[in-house]
Protein backbone atom coordinates (compact mmCIF):
# COMPACT_ATOMS: atom_id res chain seq x y z
CA UNK A 1 0.00 0.00 0.00
CA UNK A 2 1.12 3.58 -0.61
CA UNK A 3 2.47 5.81 2.14
CA UNK A 4 0.31 8.13 4.21
CA UNK A 5 1.64 11.19 2.35
CA UNK A 6 0.99 9.64 -1.08
CA UNK A 7 -2.55 8.71 -0.09
CA UNK A 8 -3.16 12.16 1.40
CA UNK A 9 -2.01 13.77 -1.86
CA UNK A 10 -4.44 11.60 -3.85
CA UNK A 11 -7.26 12.29 -1.44
CA UNK A 12 -6.58 16.03 -1.49
CA UNK A 13 -6.69 16.03 -5.30
CA UNK A 14 -10.11 14.37 -5.26
CA UNK A 15 -11.51 16.39 -2.35
CA UNK A 16 -10.19 19.72 -3.65
CA UNK A 17 -8.17 20.87 -0.64
CA UNK A 18 -6.20 19.50 2.28
CA UNK A 19 -7.90 19.71 5.66
CA UNK A 20 -7.93 17.99 9.02
CA UNK A 21 -10.78 15.76 7.84
CA UNK A 22 -8.62 14.48 5.00
CA UNK A 23 -5.82 13.60 7.42
CA UNK A 24 -8.27 11.83 9.74
CA UNK A 25 -9.90 9.96 6.86
CA UNK A 26 -6.63 8.74 5.35
CA UNK A 27 -5.30 7.57 8.71
CA UNK A 28 -8.64 6.01 9.67
CA UNK A 29 -8.84 4.08 6.38
CA UNK A 30 -5.26 2.85 6.64
CA UNK A 31 -5.94 1.57 10.17
CA UNK A 32 -9.23 -0.03 9.16
CA UNK A 33 -7.66 -1.92 6.28
CA UNK A 34 -4.77 -3.03 8.46
CA UNK A 35 -7.09 -4.23 11.21
CA UNK A 36 -9.18 -6.42 8.88
CA UNK A 37 -6.17 -7.79 7.03
CA UNK A 38 -6.56 -6.06 3.65
CA UNK A 39 -3.23 -5.14 2.04
CA UNK A 40 -4.25 -4.60 -1.60
CA UNK A 41 -7.58 -2.72 -1.45
CA UNK A 42 -7.53 -1.44 -5.03
CA UNK A 43 -6.13 -4.63 -6.54
CA UNK A 44 -6.69 -8.31 -5.87
CA UNK A 45 -8.61 -7.70 -2.62
CA UNK A 46 -10.93 -4.99 -3.96
CA UNK A 47 -14.00 -7.24 -3.67
CA UNK A 48 -13.07 -8.75 -0.30
CA UNK A 49 -14.23 -5.96 2.00
CA UNK A 50 -16.99 -3.48 2.69
CA UNK A 51 -16.93 -0.08 4.42
CA UNK A 52 -19.73 1.71 6.27
CA UNK A 53 -19.22 5.44 6.87
CA UNK A 54 -21.30 7.32 9.42
CA UNK A 55 -20.84 10.89 8.20
CA UNK A 56 -20.92 12.76 4.91
CA UNK A 57 -17.94 15.03 5.54
CA UNK A 58 -14.35 15.42 4.36
CA UNK A 59 -13.07 12.20 5.91
CA UNK A 60 -15.45 10.15 3.77
CA UNK A 61 -13.75 11.35 0.57
CA UNK A 62 -10.43 10.28 2.05
CA UNK A 63 -11.78 6.87 3.06
CA UNK A 64 -13.13 6.36 -0.45
CA UNK A 65 -9.79 7.39 -1.98
CA UNK A 66 -7.70 5.07 0.19
CA UNK A 67 -9.98 2.03 -0.03
CA UNK A 68 -11.30 2.37 -3.57
CA UNK A 69 -14.77 1.64 -2.18
CA UNK A 70 -17.62 3.60 -3.73
CA UNK A 71 -21.39 3.76 -3.53
CA UNK A 72 -21.57 2.75 -7.18
CA UNK A 73 -19.57 -0.43 -6.56
CA UNK A 74 -21.78 -1.13 -3.53
CA UNK A 75 -18.66 -1.54 -1.41
CA UNK A 76 -19.27 1.72 0.47
CA UNK A 77 -22.41 2.30 2.53
CA UNK A 78 -23.32 5.69 3.99
CA UNK A 79 -25.24 5.76 7.25
CA UNK A 80 -26.58 9.21 8.14
CA UNK A 81 -25.48 9.20 11.79
CA UNK A 82 -23.35 12.37 11.85
CA UNK A 83 -20.53 10.54 13.65
CA UNK A 84 -16.93 10.74 12.46
CA UNK A 85 -16.64 6.96 12.30
CA UNK A 86 -16.34 4.11 9.82
CA UNK A 87 -16.60 0.34 10.04
CA UNK A 88 -14.47 -1.95 7.89
CA UNK A 89 -15.66 -5.51 7.21
CA UNK A 90 -13.60 -8.30 5.66
CA UNK A 91 -16.24 -10.19 3.66
CA UNK A 92 -14.12 -13.36 3.50
CA UNK A 93 -13.18 -13.69 7.16
CA UNK A 94 -15.99 -11.73 8.82
CA UNK A 95 -13.46 -9.70 10.80
CA UNK A 96 -14.75 -6.16 11.37
CA UNK A 97 -13.60 -3.04 13.17
CA UNK A 98 -15.30 0.29 13.91
CA UNK A 99 -13.02 3.32 14.17
CA UNK A 100 -14.20 6.58 15.68
CA UNK A 101 -12.29 9.88 15.61
CA UNK A 102 -12.02 11.14 19.17
CA UNK A 103 -13.35 14.63 19.90
CA UNK A 104 -10.64 15.02 22.56
CA UNK A 105 -8.04 15.09 19.78
CA UNK A 106 -9.08 18.64 18.91
CA UNK A 107 -7.82 19.96 22.25
CA UNK A 108 -4.82 17.61 22.23
CA UNK A 109 -3.61 19.20 18.97
CA UNK A 110 -2.13 22.08 21.02
CA UNK A 111 0.28 19.63 22.65
CA UNK A 112 1.67 18.53 19.28
CA UNK A 113 1.82 21.87 17.47
CA UNK A 114 1.91 24.67 20.08
CA UNK A 115 3.77 26.95 17.66
CA UNK A 116 0.74 27.14 15.33
CA UNK A 117 -1.84 29.75 16.37
CA UNK A 118 -4.62 28.94 13.90
CA UNK A 119 -6.54 26.04 15.46
CA UNK A 120 -7.60 24.48 12.13
CA UNK A 121 -4.03 24.46 10.83
CA UNK A 122 -2.89 23.21 14.24
CA UNK A 123 -5.31 20.27 14.05
CA UNK A 124 -4.31 19.51 10.47
CA UNK A 125 -0.64 19.24 11.40
CA UNK A 126 -1.17 17.53 14.77
CA UNK A 127 -3.40 14.80 13.31
CA UNK A 128 -0.53 13.80 11.02
CA UNK A 129 1.71 12.90 13.99
CA UNK A 130 -0.67 12.19 16.87
CA UNK A 131 -0.53 8.58 18.11
CA UNK A 132 -3.47 6.42 16.99
CA UNK A 133 -4.68 5.95 20.56
CA UNK A 134 -5.10 9.71 21.01
CA UNK A 135 -6.84 10.24 17.69
CA UNK A 136 -9.07 7.17 17.38
CA UNK A 137 -11.08 4.60 19.28
CA UNK A 138 -10.72 1.22 17.56
CA UNK A 139 -13.37 -1.38 18.41
CA UNK A 140 -13.71 -4.94 17.12
CA UNK A 141 -17.34 -5.42 16.04
CA UNK A 142 -19.60 -7.92 14.34
CA UNK A 143 -21.47 -6.79 11.23
CA UNK A 144 -24.06 -8.81 9.36
CA UNK A 145 -24.13 -7.49 5.82
CA UNK A 146 -27.55 -8.37 4.30
CA UNK A 147 -27.40 -10.25 0.99
CA UNK A 148 -29.22 -7.38 -0.74
CA UNK A 149 -26.44 -4.98 0.33
CA UNK A 150 -23.55 -7.10 -0.93
CA UNK A 151 -21.51 -5.86 -3.88
CA UNK A 152 -22.48 -7.46 -7.17
CA UNK A 153 -25.58 -7.81 -9.29
CA UNK A 154 -29.01 -6.93 -7.87
CA UNK A 155 -30.84 -9.84 -6.26
CA UNK A 156 -34.22 -8.51 -7.31
CA UNK A 157 -35.67 -5.88 -9.64
CA UNK A 158 -39.39 -4.99 -9.57
CA UNK A 159 -41.63 -2.23 -10.90
CA UNK A 160 -43.62 0.05 -8.60
CA UNK A 161 -47.34 -0.43 -9.21
CA UNK A 162 -48.06 3.27 -8.60
CA UNK A 163 -45.40 5.35 -10.40
CA UNK A 164 -43.78 2.72 -12.62
CA UNK A 165 -40.21 3.29 -11.36
CA UNK A 166 -37.99 0.21 -11.18
CA UNK A 167 -36.73 -0.74 -7.72
CA UNK A 168 -33.58 -2.80 -7.19
CA UNK A 169 -31.85 -4.58 -4.36
CA UNK A 170 -34.97 -5.52 -2.36
CA UNK A 171 -35.81 -1.88 -1.58
CA UNK A 172 -39.43 -2.37 -2.62
CA UNK A 173 -42.30 -2.28 -0.13
CA UNK A 174 -45.38 -4.51 -0.03
CA UNK A 175 -48.38 -2.37 0.96
CA UNK A 176 -52.01 -3.47 0.77
CA UNK A 177 -51.03 -6.29 -1.59
CA UNK A 178 -49.17 -4.00 -4.00
CA UNK A 179 -45.46 -3.67 -4.74
CA UNK A 180 -44.36 -0.07 -4.26
CA UNK A 181 -41.21 1.99 -4.30
CA UNK A 182 -40.40 3.68 -0.99
CA UNK A 183 -41.38 7.16 -2.23
CA UNK A 184 -44.86 5.94 -3.16
CA UNK A 185 -45.19 4.04 0.11
CA UNK A 186 -43.77 6.66 2.51
CA UNK A 187 -43.61 9.99 0.68
CA UNK A 188 -41.15 11.71 -1.61
CA UNK A 189 -38.31 14.06 -0.78
CA UNK A 190 -39.35 16.16 -3.82
CA UNK A 191 -42.53 17.65 -5.29
CA UNK A 192 -43.37 17.21 -8.97
CA UNK A 193 -43.79 20.45 -10.90
CA UNK A 194 -45.49 21.26 -14.20
CA UNK A 195 -42.37 22.81 -15.71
Amino acid sequence: METFEELLDKSTAIHGHVCAGQVIGVRLAMIGLREIGITDPRGKERKDFYVLVEIDRCATDAIQTVTGCTLGKRSLKWLDYGIMAATFVNLKTGKAVRITALEEARAAAKKYCPEIDDRYRQQLEAYRVMPEAELFRIQPVTVKVPLQDMPGRPLKRVRCEVCGDWVQDCRDVEQEGRTLCRPCAFGRYYDLTNG
